[in-house]
């Protein structure tokens, strides 16, 4: 079973950036799509961004212009760089991955908090 550790959570100021990390144990070649999901105290979990083996991305609009993703294929990880950050970003932010064989696995989650 593959697993997925995330790290680079932590507390910043509003206007701040932080880089996260998620290290995946196995080949990320054989995930459809990786992605970052946040679920903030008392809200549902909800998708930041994804990135498929080819490299599309997509990002949910209140990140949109702020955040990036990334993967390295050699490093198996995948990155999210976030830029401008706001107090609203404060969450437990969760690495996802899809493998082509329709397993679905996630990190435990690192925390995300963004001062004003």
């Amino acid at each position: 079973q593959v697993q997925l550790v995330e790290s680079g959570g932590g507390l910043v100021q509003a206007g701040g950036s932080l880089r996260l990390s998620c290290a995946a144990s196995k080949s990320i070649f054989s995930f459809r799509t990786m992605g970052w999901y946040r679920q903030a105290p008392g809200k549902q979990r909800e998708l930041v961004t994804a990135i498929t083996s080819g490299g599309s991305t997509n990002y949910a609009e209140s990140v949109k212009g702020r955040f990036t993703i990334s993967k390295s294929n050699i490093k198996n990880t995948v990155y999210l760089q976030m830029n401008s950050l706001k107090p609203d970003d404060t969450a437990v932010y969760y690495c996802n991955g899809a493998f082509y064989s329709g397993e679905i696995a996630w990190g435990q989650g690192t925390q995300v908090t963004v001062s004003s």
